[in-house]
């Protein structure tokens, strides 16, 4: 079955905070609609200049970044979002003064006034706690809600590709396995997802292609169970627990 094709395609971007000093040196990857794909890698790899890059927030040095074929590498941040690519950062990605109702609400700014009530109802449909919480400040919330205001403002515009850094970190195994649920959901809905983790184990078992970034390069790429099931892979980019998530 041939693969479809990539929604995102990110091609030899070499990226950085300073000039002559790039993080990321000529990593390629791509990822479909409807499909999760996981970048994986040691620390300092690379991995979150990547999609802080992708996302206009890294100076590009080089190299090309298509969106639904449209060449979005030199495309300010601000602009991003009516490109059709959300961001969740790790960090401050929520209003923490602003209750849940008005934090969606000013996501829902960039869109039509007749649009924003009904995907306002779709983010509600798919994260219904925040229903209840929607009069509560967001800095109010544990760290799992919150994580899920993240990503239910990062929708509210019906990205073509959600990208997402380190999501699980600081946060349960269980808070982790629901928000990864939710993810899988905005998987099959059509939206290409772009995950940066740490929690190997997790991340697999949720990725349908996966990437291997060592000291800001392309190192191994494949499908999850492809790179899950090969324990000298495992034992030595990933900490061994691919073949546990393989297993799983």
């Amino acid at each position: 079955m041939t693969r479809a094709s990539p929604i995102l395609e990110v091609e030899a971007l070499v990226a950085g905070y300073e000039r002559g000093a790039p993080i990321v040196n000529g990593v390629s990857i791509a990822a479909c609609a409807g499909e999760i794909v996981v970048v994986l890698g040691p620390n300092g790899a690379g991995k979150s200049t990547l999609v802080k890059a992708i996302a206009g927030l890294v100076p590009v040095v080089s190299g090309r970044i298509r969106l639904a074929g449209e060449d979005i590498t030199a495309r300010p941040a601000h602009a991003m979002v009516r490109s059709g690519l959300a961001f969740v950062p790790q960090t401050e990605n929520v209003f923490t003064t602003l209750s849940v109702a008005d934090n969606l609400k000013l996501a829902a700014q960039t869109l039509a006034s007749t649009e924003r009530a009904s995907r306002i109802a779709e983010v509600h449909a798919l994260f219904p706690d925040l229903v209840k919480q929607r009069g509560l400040p967001a800095g109010r919330l544990s760290g799992g809600q919150r994580q899920m205001l993240a990503v239910a403002r990062a929708l509210i515009v019906a990205p073509k590709v959600l990208m997402l850094d380190e999501p699980s970190a600081g946060l349960s195994p269980k808070v982790v396995e629901d928000l990864f649920h939710k993810l899988r959901e905005i998987r099959d809905s059509g939206v290409g997802v772009v995950l940066v983790e740490q929690n190997v184990r997790a991340a697999l078992a949720i990725a349908d292609r996966v990437y291997v970034l060592v000291e800001g390069r392309n190192r191994l790429e494949g499908a999850r169970a492809d790179l899950a099931s090969d324990p000298a892979i495992a034992a030595l980019y990933l900490g061994g627990a691919c073949a546990v998530a393989a297993a799983g």
